[in-house]
């Protein structure tokens, strides 16, 4: 009998596509790690970006820059990393 606390879509799947689906979960679970990391940069750079905003002349801000960069691959690597792992978790 199929596990009914699963969506209808993986209850009845081979072991190949369990493997996959796993490795889908695991390729997930990497980019939210990778989300977080370019986040506690992104918080070191905002500590620079005021000053940077402030006393830089013209276009030339490189930590703005750096700082939309980290944000930007945060919304990037967060997002597919959440669609990549959307189902039910392993319990490991």
């Amino acid at each position: 009998m199929a596990n009914s606390l699963l969506p209808p879509e993986e209850r009845n799947l081979t072991p190949d596509q369990v493997e996959a689906l796993d490795k889908r979960r695991d390729l997930g679970h990497t980019f939210l790690v990778m989300a977080g990391q370019f986040s506690v940069i992104a918080v070191v750079l905002l500590l620079w970006v005021g000053q940077d905003l402030t006393y830089s002349p013209g276009w030339a801000h490189p930590m703005a820059y750096y700082f939309i960069l980290a944000l930007c691959l945060i919304a990037g690597f967060g997002l597919t990393g959440l669609i990549l792992r959307r189902g039910t978790p392993r319990l490991d």
